[in-house]
Order: C-alpha cells, then sequence, then structure tokens
C-alpha cells in the first residue's frame, strides 16, 4: 500500500482532483469497512440471527473501524485545525446511523420483504446509494476542518 499512498499523495498536491483523492482514499476505506461489516452480516444470518440484527451488530463494529481509517488516512487532521475525536466519533456514528442503519435497513426491508431480492444481494444493492451519501456526510460534517480560535 506504500506505492499508492505515495501516489496518492501525489496526485493530492494538484487541487483540481484533491476531492477525487480524497473520495477514492475513502473508498479504499470502505472496501475494508464492507468487507467486515459484509462478513460480520453473512457471519450473523450463517448462525441464525435475523438478518435486521445482523446488519446492526456490522454497522456497530465497522463504523469504529471505519473511523479509524478514516481519521488518519482520509480526512487527515491538519496543523492549526481543532478537532477532538470524540465528537467526530459521535458524527460518525451519526452519519452512518443515518446511512448505516435507518437507509440501509429500510432498504434492506423493501428489497428482502417487498421485492423477493436474495438478502446477500440487497447488502451490495445499498453501497451504490450508501457510499456517496457517508462520504458527503463525513467530509462536510464529521470531519469538517476548524481553525483553532485564538
Amino acid at each position: 500500500m506504500n506505492r499508492l499512498q505515495k501516489w496518492l499523495n501525489g496526485l493530492e498536491s494538484n487541487i483540481k482532483t484533491a476531492w477525487l483523492v480524497q473520495f477514492i482514499k475513502f473508498g479504499l476505506v470502505g472496501v475494508t469497512n464492507t468487507a467486515i461489516s459484509y462478513g460480520i452480516y453473512a457471519l450473523g444470518l450463517w448462525i441464525g440471527i435475523h438478518y435486521i440484527i445482523a446488519s446492526i451488530i456490522a454497522f456497530i463494529i465497522s463504523v469504529a473501524w471505519s473511523y479509524l481509517l478514516n481519521s488518519t488516512f482520509v480526512f487527515k487532521k491538519d496543523n492549526g485545525e481543532n478537532r477532538v475525536w470524540w465528537i467526530v466519533l459521535l458524527k460518525t456514528y451519526a452519519s452512518y446511523a443515518l446511512t448505516g442503519l435507518i437507509i440501509n435497513n429500510i432498504l434492506l426491508y423493501v428489497w428482502v420483504d417487498s421485492l423477493e431480492v436474495n438478502k446477500y444481494l440487497a447488502y451490495f444493492i445499498n453501497l451504490c446509494i450508501t457510499v456517496p451519501l457517508n462520504f458527503i456526510l463525513n467530509k462536510f460534517w464529521a470531519f469538517r476542518k476548524r481553525k483553532e480560535e485564538k
């Protein structure tokens, strides 16, 4: 990942591509987050947990993982930036609660119970909606840059 990091950092120096690079980094974090979340969700289904409960358990664990990676890899703290980690963590949970719990579970219900889409496939369909929404919420709310007050 060192070569990829260098490439992404080189791109980031160009202001016009900074957003794209940040979105790519967010996507890379999202891939690991999705793997963890989906693994926990599928394991829950496999051991007989209801799909909504499995989704909630996967949400709690994967958002903590996402916060750790996003705060160190995607939305790095700048010099002079005032960021209180636990406030950002709470905002991260709130933003993912909207997309990861509320929107995701409503859509899961629609796909699985109303349209009879496979429970495993429905989870991935939701990513097309929730990933871009999560990026916007994290960039402009949870990890919004603030300068220290003097």
